[in-house]
């Protein structure tokens, strides 16, 4: 059975971001937030996830994650706070809620 992973970007205390990749998005989430997760994170906490999408795979989320380091902040912004209808019960598209935006591919 294969196994869903998530690209994801959380927003740091001192207002930077951090994208990281994983398998379970709540528990990496709360990781971070008990200073055990990434060294980047450790130093600027608390962190609030700020959009995330499913991957089908971890070679597809490594290089979803490289597209969206590449990306200037100005884009990383517009990606987490687009305001695309929802899309529901549908393979593809782009649900956000109060605090992160979602995009399933």
């Amino acid at each position: 059975m294969k196994q869903t992973w998530f690209l994801y970007i959380l927003q740091c205390r001192d207002g930077s971001y951090y994208t990281g990749i994983t398998k379970d998005l709540s528990r990496r989430l709360q990781t971070h937030n008990e200073g055990k997760g990434a060294r980047y994170t450790r130093a600027r906490l608390p962190v609030k996830l700020i959009y995330y999408e499913s991957c089908p795979n971890q070679s597809k989320a490594l290089i979803r994650e490289r597209q969206i380091k590449s990306l200037p902040r100005k884009e990383k912004e517009r990606l987490a706070g687009q305001k695309n209808q929802a899309l529901l019960g549908t393979q593809r598209g782009v649900v956000e809620g109060p605090a992160f935006s979602k995009r399933t591919y």
